[in-house]
């Protein structure tokens, strides 16, 4: 497709039966500084089941065939919120990730050839290494990240002492943690990550958004649940993924707050992982100067600045800021919203979002 004068690119969906491309994805992102969970098959392959978005794989080989670069990518249509190609869907990372710097641009480029066969007139890369010429925001998302205490006496002294209350709190309220990946965690999961967001004015993710990733990850990823009297109070669905743990998709009702369930959820997920051999805790992506970044910060974790880049063929590219003036009234409005209402339409509008 596009070539320089040591590397090939080639692009087109290698799930189709592919097993000698699945392989080689595999080994590239088991060796390859950097690799995500959203550079994998099985995320590129749980959004396109669940959500209908097509996935792309962009793949930079040397002059032996040797894959040294990926850029997945998935085509993102929508009436609402506008068409793009976006690495990866409703994923934090998954941006350009190589093994040889000089396969950065032939992987730029090739998106854009790709956009123009597809008619997409925007490209939006999350993470990952961010080409020459790309407008580049490293402000406005932070990361955070660190290493897991050795048990759980040392994981509470490594909290900031503040917090640290918070948690031994927790600690002591009758709250019951149960993880698993069956139909009962599903729903549990489902029912208060809905509630969460609604509360919080945006719509839920389908139902069989979660389930397709529960599926395609297999025992690289499961649900922690917290209870009070038997009712789920706050749950999260977790990756496993090159030895951190990663809760991803997490939230709790009303009553969490009180009972200091979501406390308890991460510290005992934090248990979790370190059982399952991980050595960091991966908890994600937060907008610069959220509250959900000042949370973290209190757990202990220190922020580190994400790189998204952006092309666009027109020079406006989409508005996917929840906090933006265009949305506010919307957002309003949706917190309002009775659940069952929420829950049957809010589905139809977040799949488009990617």
């Amino acid at each position: 497709m596009n070539a320089t004068a040591s590397l090939s690119v080639t692009t087109g969906p290698i799930h189709v039966g592919d097993d000698v491309c699945d392989s080689d994805l595999a080994q590239f992102l088991d060796t390859t500084s950097g690799a995500t969970p959203f550079h994998s098959a099985a995320w590129g392959r749980a959004i396109e089941q669940a959500c209908g978005h097509r996935w792309h794989m962009l793949g930079a080989r040397d002059a032996a065939g040797r894959l040294v670069g990926v850029l997945p990518l998935h085509h993102i249509r929508s009436r609402l919120f506008g068409t793009a190609l976006v690495s990866s869907g409703f994923a934090v990372d998954g941006g350009i990730l190589v093994s040889d710097q000089s396969a950065i641009m032939p992987l730029a480029v090739a998106a854009i050839e790709l956009a123009d066969d597809l008619g997409v007139a925007n490209i939006e890369l999350r993470g990952g290494e961010c080409p020459t010429g790309w407008a580049l925001d490293s402000e406005s998302h932070l990361g955070f990240v660190r290493a897991l205490a050795a048990d759980s006496e040392a994981e509470l002294l490594a909290t900031p002492k503040r917090h640290r209350a918070e948690v031994r709190k927790a600690l002591a309220n009758p709250l019951d943690v149960a993880i698993g990946r069956g139909a009962a965690d599903r729903d549990a999961h489902f029912a208060t990550y809905a509630t969460s967001v609604r509360n919080l004015g945006t719509p839920v993710f389908p139902k069989q958004l979660f389930a397709a990733v529960l599926d395609q990850f297999g025992d690289a990823a499961d649900i922690l649940t917290v209870r009070h009297g038997g009712k789920a109070v706050a749950s999260v669905l977790s990756l496993y993924w090159q030895g951190a743990v990663m809760p991803y998709w997490g939230g709790g009702s009303r009553e969490a707050r009180a009972l200091r369930a979501n406390e308890r959820m991460y510290f005992s997920l934090m248990e979790h992982g370190r059982q399952r051999g991980m050595a960091r805790f991966d908890f994600g992506r937060s907008k610069a100067g959220s509250g959900p970044a000042a949370y973290k910060r209190n757990w202990g974790f220190d922020a580190e600045p994400l790189c998204y880049a952006r092309w666009s063929r027109t020079g406006v590219v989409r508005d996917m800021n929840p906090t933006s003036g265009k949305y506010q009234l919307m957002v309003r409005a949706w917190k309002r919203l009775p659940l069952p209402i929420a829950n049957r339409i809010g589905p139809f509008i977040a799949r488009q979002l990617g």
